[in-house]
């Protein structure tokens, strides 16, 4: 594998190239710790204003969902048709993860200012394996990643293929002149892995930023901060639904566990509900 020349010009270009990714990429990482510190602001706001009562009629919900299923069997057992309970389920707010490390980037080259031959696959193949060889590692999921590792270093010795062994050395922390030959051939690779690795965390961040606004939580935000905005109280409101909701269900409590022996009335209760909870039969 001949080596060609670096020339400054191509070098400088390609740094620059390098340079405007990651400045591209510190935009993206701040824009989503931006987004992610407000939802996790406005999530913690909503929880202390509206937690307590949201976890209150979620109470109320399971001792009706167990009151309806006594009224349920016991229907049954008299030969009366009635719906089956439907749960109505709690409302629960997903994490917001914070990114994944990202991957360090390689030092650049140094070496000797002569091209150096390219190593034989064979001595590619032998660098492979001191690196990953799974008998290196303790017992556990590093072992199994060398596993794995190995297996692939042994799939692409089989079928002469150079590029991968290059590839997983060179992300493994090779010296890219030992890999791939003389410093104009190293550098060169050395830029594009680093081009690599910068794209795959842009990719990476990008779709966490699309995650984050996709998310109901995200949504709510901007509606709250939005009537807020207009001198409205929208979590207040909020918070005095919850509270009507809580004493509609605590009167269908009481009615519920205080109707059993009359088998008509328990039957429309049960419907009644069901219709509440499915949307099923409502006009």
């Amino acid at each position: 594998m001949p080596s060609t020349a670096l020339s400054r010009h191509e070098l400088h270009r390609r740094r620059e190239q390098l340079r405007d990714l990651q400045q591209y990429l510190a935009v993206l990482e701040a824009d989503h710790d931006g987004l992610r510190a407000k939802l996790l602001g406005f999530r913690q706001r909503y929880l202390e204003t509206l937690g307590p009562l949201m976890r209150e009629l979620d109470e109320l919900e399971a001792q009706l969902q167990q009151a309806t299923l006594v009224l349920f069997e016991a229907l049954k057992r008299q030969g009366v048709d009635a719906p089956r309970p439907a749960s109505a389920g709690s409302k629960t707010w997903p994490e917001v993860p914070a990114l994944p490390d990202a991957t360090p980037l390689p030092p650049e080259p140094t070496g000797p200012t002569t091209d150096l031959p390219p190593p034989s696959l064979k001595t590619l193949y032998r660098r492979a394996a001191m690196r990953f060889h799974p008998d290196l590692a303790a017992p556990g999921p590093d072992r199994t990643l060398r596993e794995q590792q190995m297996a692939a270093v042994n799939d692409a010795y089989a079928a002469q293929d150079r590029k991968l062994l290059e590839r997983m050395l060179l992300a493994d922390g090779e010296l890219p002149e030992k890999v791939i030959g003389g410093p104009a051939d190293a550098v060169r690779a050395w830029m594009g892995l680093c081009e690599h690795l910068v794209q795959g965390r842009i990719r990476v961040v990008r779709a966490q930023i699309t995650w984050l606004q996709s998310q109901q939580m995200h949504e709510l935000r901007i509606a709250v901060e939005r009537a807020e905005a207009g001198g409205m109280r929208p979590l207040d409101i909020m918070a005095a639904r919850l509270r009507a909701q809580i004493a509609e269900r605590r009167q269908e409590l009481y009615i519920g566990e205080r109707i059993q022996g009359d088998a008509q009335l328990a039957a429309d209760f049960l419907r009644k509900r069901y219709q509440r909870i499915t949307g099923i039969g409502q006009p």
